[in-house]
């Protein structure tokens, strides 16, 4: 079916063909409302005569609705031949074709109406001149409805190519309520119609009305059940696809696109899925972005609140970390050289300390701030930031590219957004974080690289502390008094 549809669409002679064919239905119903009704039984001697004038109309319809068949694939439809996307007039032109031929069928077909029924009343023994204009009248609306399902199934194939060019629209002709109503009408309305119309011509023997209400009885059933089937499947068929691709989106496949394959409010959602799935791609780009910058706890906390400033006082753990000598390094290596090791050491204190539930606040330079109990509060947070100081320590030295200082406090800080309305920052301000910094200037020095106040030793794990000895009471700037600080023990000791 889908290849009939595509060759007919493509062919230079296919939208000729497909006025013809959906006219012959128009002709068929004529053709049985004469036959059920009696007219043929009923031609008098003259019907050599009315024969010719009664196709001359017919034919020179026939003609001229091929001949403007092919004006309209020749000037509108070119772009399928010339293997290229069509203008937007060509574009909007095509999405009207269905119901523009289908009124150009009812014009021709008027006339035709008129002038056979007068002829068949003329030059035949049947002389209800009602019943065969309201007959002829039906079987050429039946015809323009043939012409319509046909037409706009013809297009569909195109859909995407046009939303591609004029973007997601829904044409008035032909949304789903129009293909209702005229499915309606073809198969079941003007079928009824003719029946009730052989019916009451009181001039034709009940035997032949009896005859005629069951033939369109059975025609209506037949044409009602397959044009029901096409026009469900065409319903069900892209509801279906709809409904798997929206399932995929909620398990997070973002990759999902529909085709859009109408021009009525199907295609619009069809579009509107598209542009969802986008919209989410787009929005777990930036939320992945955004997490980079800040780390995923900051980011989930921004997203999921207010913009107003937020913040409070909790006890945390800071853990701070400074590149030995790297204004020296610097000048020694080439910029990508020292970057390269810069960002080495980076990706060791970001894993070291998301693995143990901190959050790397900032990075300054060759320096990272590392904060553990904000913004997600832990229950324990300074044996995961002894921890992490002594991982990183470790890797670092593994490595041998670059030689650091590891300070750890404890204490209480302010930890929220300042800023101002249009740009907020997540921080931490406080006595930690300002004694992490300054432990981590003495621990360039000292041997194991890590000095950790004594106030973050006492509130560790017993397990934890044991891995720690004292190593001396320091004078810090900015600090009142002496510091007392533990170094860890060396594993060989």
């Amino acid at each position: 079916m889908n290849r009939l549809v595509r060759w007919a669409l493509q062919s230079y002679w296919g939208l000729a063909l497909v006025v013809i064919t959906a006219n012959m239905v128009g002709v068929a119903a004529v053709f049985l409302i004469s036959w059920a009704g009696g007219v043929s039984r009923r031609v008098g001697a003259d019907w050599h005569e009315a024969a010719p004038l009664i196709l001359i109309y017919p034919a020179f319809a026939l003609l001229v609705g091929v001949g403007i068949a092919l004006y309209d694939r020749r000037r509108y439809m070119r772009w399928l031949d010339e293997n290229r996307k069509p203008t937007p007039e060509e574009a909007r032109v095509l999405i009207r074709l269905p119901a523009a031929i289908t009124v150009r069928g009812i014009i021709l077909w008027t006339p035709g109406v008129i002038l056979t029924a007068f002829l068949v009343d003329r030059f035949t023994e049947y002389h209800n001149l009602t019943v065969l204009l309201a007959g002829f009248t039906l079987g050429g609306l039946e015809a323009a409805g043939a012409i319509y399902l046909i037409l706009d199934r013809l297009i569909r194939p195109a859909v995407p190519i046009i939303a591609a060019v004029l973007g997601p629209i829904v044409h008035p002709s032909s949304t789903v309520l129009v293909r209702l109503l005229v499915t309606w009408a073809v198969s079941g309305a003007l079928p009824g119609l003719i029946i009730i119309v052989v019916l009451s011509d009181r001039t034709t023997p009940a035997s032949d009305r009896v005859r005629a209400a069951w033939l369109f009885s059975i025609v209506a059933l037949a044409v009602g059940a397959l044009a029901t089937a096409l026009l469900a499947r065409s319903v069900a068929t892209p509801m279906r696809t709809m409904y798997r691709a929206l399932d995929r989106i909620t398990r997070g496949e973002l990759d999902v696109r529909v085709p859009v394959g109408s021009a009525s409010e199907i295609g619009r959602l069809e579009h509107s899925v598209n542009e969802l799935a986008a919209t989410l791609r787009d929005q777990l780009h930036t939320e992945d972005v955004f997490g980079r910058h800040v780390g995923s706890t900051v980011a989930e906390r921004a997203l999921s609140g207010s913009t107003d400033l937020t913040g409070d006082v909790r006890m945390v753990s800071a853990l701070f970390v400074d590149v030995t000598g790297s204004v020296q390094l610097s000048a020694e290596m080439a910029p990508e050289d020292f970057v390269h090791k810069l960002n080495r050491l980076l990706a060791t204190v970001v894993a070291a300390t998301e693995d143990n539930g901190g959050l790397v606040n900032k990075f300054a330079g060759d320096a990272a701030l590392c904060i553990f109990g904000a913004p997600s509060a832990l229950q324990d947070n300074a044996t995961p930031a002894l921890r992490a100081a002594r991982r990183i320590r470790d890797e670092v030295v593994a490595t041998g590219e670059l030689d650091v200082g590891i300070g750890v406090a404890r204490g209480q800080v302010f930890a929220g957004d300042v800023g101002a309305d249009t740009r907020l920052e997540f921080t931490v301000i406080g006595d930690a974080v300002n004694e992490a910094a300054r432990l981590t200037a003495v621990a360039k020095e000292a041997p194991r690289r890590v000095l950790v106040s004594d106030a973050i030793w006492q509130a560790a794990t017993p397990a934890e502390r044991a891995k720690w000895k004292r190593y001396k009471d320091l004078r810090l700037r900015g600090i009142p008094g002496r510091t007392r600080t533990w170094t860890d023990i060396s594993p060989g000791k």
